[in-house]
Order: structure tokens, then sequence, then C-alpha cells
């Protein structure tokens, strides 16, 4: 589009009439193009998103004129920024008066780094951090209208939460949990107002990621669903609706896609070129950059819990190997790749290299090369099978609800409109072709067969939107 608006500006030097036929079939020829249907598409979808099936218009909605956040971390203080942004009061709860101060701390640090780029006035700060009530005690909380939890992701430490929630929180008031993986039906259960109870999940860093998953449980109360998709808008969020399920419609999705990522490097490929070839694609980050970035440790933590829950041994991947290592990315120096002090650029290490040549020999797996085209197709088509399955078992509403999740809390590139919308592009009978193939290679994982939604639609020749 910019190298045709080149095109017009120049045509400005024919006669008008003649000028103006030039634009409109540039104009005419740009509209066609997979960009321009995948940027209304977008327009499209975050309209869509706000209407949610079985939600009575005109619900009444309850008022949030105070909110409480439990937790002072890197989550909990994002969370904060958002409500103060928007003028509304936050008692900020901690356990200790360290962790608060750190908390308070990073608040003001973030709006004075903005304050220095123009973008708020000494006043405003002030104004801002004049809003927060910090506090040890959970009885601080009993006037808040809403309170959202960012504690350490344990279902043993939400249920201390919750437990003390229900005892100190005023009638009516929202509950509300900043989980991104655990069951928020089994959450409402350590209350006696399980219709009160939510699931309000940000994106880190929270107070700049514009997604805010809410997920909605068995017996969510259609007000606490109505107030909070109000209260998103209020501070500037594209919110999307989820059912329950573990990962909920983001982080589900995203473990089939670490999965695919994962079996790229066992075959022959390196994080740099797999990070590379999706980037390529037009991801803000590839997954190796992303692992480094959110911390190694919160996924391994995540697969032994699940390993755990289903009775079963956890199922080695390099990334464990990492771990064991001591190796959490970022914030270790090193993970996949290596860092320097004071540098976030990522530098491939041959300690890495070496781990994953170790765990190939160790598993009899002889590597091949490994295509550029081929990690974005798998990657990507790891997503869309997912993302069909959510959609059958009625985790989200409609198939453009999953593209903004994508768009909006994961990188994925704008003017591809989101996976959903990519595999209508690609054609959907591709898509089925592919991940028939990868299901039948020996050793398979059974998430490679494609979903029977998927199946039906290319069958039926339809697409997803």
């Amino acid at each position: 589009a910019p190298l045709q608006c080149v095109e017009a500006v120049a045509a400005s030097l024919k006669p008008f009439d003649e000028g103006l036929q030039t634009e409109r079939t540039l104009f005419q020829a740009l509209m066609q193009t997979p960009e321009s249907r995948a940027l209304r598409h977008v327009f499209q979808a975050e309209r869509a998103a706000a209407k949610v099936p079985g939600l009575p218009e005109g619900t009444v909605l309850r008022p949030i004129a105070r909110v409480g956040v439990i937790g002072a971390g890197t989550m909990g203080g994002g969370i904060t920024m958002n409500f103060l942004n928007a003028g509304i009061p936050v008692v900020l709860l901690e356990m200790k008066q360290e962790a608060l101060d750190r908390g308070l701390a990073t608040i003001r640090k973030n709006y004075e780094n903005s304050m220095k780029k123009g973008k708020l006035k000494p006043e405003q700060v002030e104004q801002r951090m004049g809003l927060i009530t910090p506090t040890l005690e959970y009885a601080a909380l009993k006037d808040a209208d809403l309170i959202v939890e960012a504690v350490f992701e344990e279902m043993g430490v939400k249920e201390a939460v919750f437990r003390q929630l229900d005892a100190v929180a005023k009638p009516g008031a929202i509950l509300a949990s900043n989980t991104s993986y655990l069951d928020i039906d089994r959450i409402a259960t350590f209350t006696q107002r399980p219709q009160d109870v939510i699931g309000l999940h940000f994106f880190s860093p929270a107070n700049v990621m514009r997604l805010l998953e809410i997920v909605r449980g068995a017996q969510t109360a259609p007000d606490v669903l109505a107030t909070s998709l109000q209260l998103a808008k209020q501070i500037k969020k594209v919110a999307v609706v989820s059912g329950v399920c573990d990962g909920f419609i983001g982080n589900r999705m995203l473990a089939r896609y670490g999965a695919a990522a994962q079996g790229l490097i066992n075959a022959g490929a390196l994080p740099q070129q797999i990070d590379g070839a999706l980037q390529k694609f037009g991801l803000a980050m590839g997954p190796f950059r992303m692992g480094d970035l959110a911390g190694l440790d919160i996924g391994w933590a995540t697969r032994k819990r699940k390993a755990v829950e289903a009775g079963v041994e956890m199922k080695p991947i390099v990334a464990d190997k990492l771990c064991e290592a001591g190796r959490f990315g970022q914030k270790t120096g090193a993970g996949w790749y290596r860092y320097e002090a004071g540098n976030r650029t990522p530098l491939p290490d041959s300690v890495t290299e070496q781990l994953i040549a170790d765990y190939r020999a160790a598993h009899g797996i002889t590597p091949r090369k490994i295509s550029d085209e081929e990690i974005v197709e798998r990657c990507i088509f790891a997503l869309v099978n997912e993302g069909a399955r959510i959609l059958e078992e009625g985790i989200a509403a409609r198939a453009s609800d999953i593209d903004l999740v994508y768009l909006n809390g994961y990188g994925f590139p704008l003017h591809r409109g989101g996976p959903m919308l990519y595999a209508d592009t690609v054609g959907l009978p591709q898509v089925v072709r592919s991940l028939r193939r990868f299901a039948a290679e020996p050793g398979a994982d059974a998430s490679w067969q494609p979903a029977p939604l998927l199946v039906r639609l290319a069958e039926e020749g339809r697409s997803f939107n």
C-alpha cells in the first residue's frame, strides 16, 4: 500500500480526471489483497467479540468504583496501572512490606518513564500514584467492588486467597482470578458465592498488552460477565470471552504451537532457525525467544503439574534439560540463547546446541534438514488445529475471537488476520492435507490428527469465517 500511495501522488501530474482514475484503479486492486481482507476482518472481529451468546441485552451492570489487587509483582503492578490510568482507585495488597515497596517503586518508575517520553505530566504521575492505597491486611479490601488476585500460579495458593476473600469481601463484590491455566470452576468452589467468581486473564506486561481473556465459569452470573466486558472497554482492553479448560483459548493453543516447535528441534532445526522463520512470517517473536523472555521455569512447572494431575511420568523434552541446568532464560542470563549483562539480544549458544545434540543421540534421532516453509506450516497449522477443537467444544464463541486472542496476546501479524483467517486464506483442504501428512509420520503425536470440525468445513467447501 505505501508504494501505491507514491504512485497515486505521482498521478497528480496527469490531467485531473485521469489522475483520479489511476487512484481508483490502485485502490480497487489493494482492496482485493489478503492484507486488506485481514485488516477488515480484524475491524469486524473486535466488534463481534463484545456480543456474547447467552448474555441478555441490557443486563444491569454492577458499579465498579474501587478495585482491590492482590500481589504487587510484575502482573499485579501492571494490572493496578490499568485501573489507575482509568481513574479508578486501587487497594494494593501484599504479604510483606518489602514486596509492597518494590511493587510501588516499579509502578512509579513506569509512570516516570512515560513522563520522560512526554506522555504524562508530573502532576498526572502524582495523581495516579495517589489513587493507590497500599496494605498488608485483607480487611482493607472490604469496600472493593472488584478484587483481582495475581498471586503464584498454584491451586493451593489460590485456594487460601479465595477463602480469605470470601470472608472479607462485601456482598456483590466480583472476585476475579488472573490465572492463565487453572480451573476457574474449581477456584469458585473455595467461596460461598461461585456466581461472583470470574477469570480476568491479563497478559504480561499487563499495562501494555491489549488482550484480556475473560473466563466465564459454569456459575458466573450474567451481570458479572457483562460488568467485566464493560470494564475491559473502560481500561482500553480488547476482551475475548473464553470457557473453562486448561490454558483457556490462548495458552491451550500455545501448548500445541510449543510442542510443534519442540518437535522441529528434535527433528533437526535449531532455535535460531525456527525463530527466524516465524519472525519472517510476521510474528513479533519466535517461540524460543518468547520462552526465554517469559521464563522457561514457568512451562517446566506447568508440565510437572499436568503430569502429577494425570498420574503419569513426565515425558522429557530439551527444555527440561535447560531448566535442570538452571537456564531459565533472560532472568538467568541463559536459556535457549545466552545473554550478555545489560543486553537482551539473544545470542546462539553452543551449550544449547550440545544439549540438543545429546538429546537427539539419547533418543536415537538422526537430524534432518528442515526448510523454513515446513517450520511455518507445522507451527501455524498446530495453532489452527487446536483452535478448531476449541471452537467445536464451545470454549470460544467464534473463530474471529480466537484470531483476536492471537493478534493481541501473542504477537501474531495483523496483516495475516490471525491463525484462523490465515487458514481460510491458505484454504482448509490444504491445512487438512498437511495435518494428515504430519499425523502419518512414525511416532507422530495424536494431536496432529485434524480436528473433526476442520475436516467437516474442508469437505463442505466452507471456511472458519
